[in-house]
């Protein structure tokens, strides 16, 4: 079942969140390639092309990929889905990323806040996030903002552009 399209408020502005469709990762890989070769909050592989970074992002059924957009500018992007298959399937799991232009003005609270009733509606018993850098602290505040926890914290599991090797966090919400 193909979510349905959501307006949603954030400060001086309104976001649509919907599906996203091929003709939109031209406008969502600058955000996903800005973001990876920042180096702060993604493992995935940098100096990827267009066609190379798309299958990292833009998911498959029974998994799921959302554009926010605001007058048919992309601001941000989040993709969800089970975060195992089979026996693990009951739990979602869920990525996100926002134009580091348009951080702190509420798209990610929107964009998170989806991804949770998405999963409720289709389900998930639980949502979990796998890898969330101890050192993103805007991102590690929202998820406890919206109920998340730290579950565990895997030590030195990231190379940080910055500060080198930094843990990452396991962090849960039931449903």
């Amino acid at each position: 079942m193909v979510s349905p399209s959501l307006l949603t408020q954030v400060p001086s502005q309104t976001v649509e969140i919907r599906e996203a469709h091929d003709e939109d990762w031209p406008n969502i890989y600058p955000i996903f390639r800005t973001t990876v070769e920042e180096g702060r909050t993604y493992a995935f592989p940098e100096d990827l092309s267009l066609e190379e970074a798309h299958p990292w992002w833009m998911e498959t059924p029974p998994a799921f990929t959302v554009v926010a957009v605001e007058e048919d500018v992309v601001l941000g992007s989040a993709k969800m889905g089970p975060n195992r298959p089979g026996r693990g399937s009951h739990i979602a799991t869920a990525s996100f990323m926002v134009d580091p232009a348009k951080q702190g003005r509420g798209v990610g609270t929107a964009l998170g806040n989806y991804v949770i009733e998405w999963a409720r509606t289709h389900g998930y018993r639980g949502m979990q996030f796998n890898a969330v850098v101890e050192t993103n602290v805007p991102a590690v505040h929202l998820w406890q903002k919206l109920g998340f926890e730290v579950l565990t914290t895997v030590p030195g599991a990231f190379d940080h552009s910055e500060y080198g090797f930094v843990g990452l966090h396991v962090m849960y919400k039931s449903l």
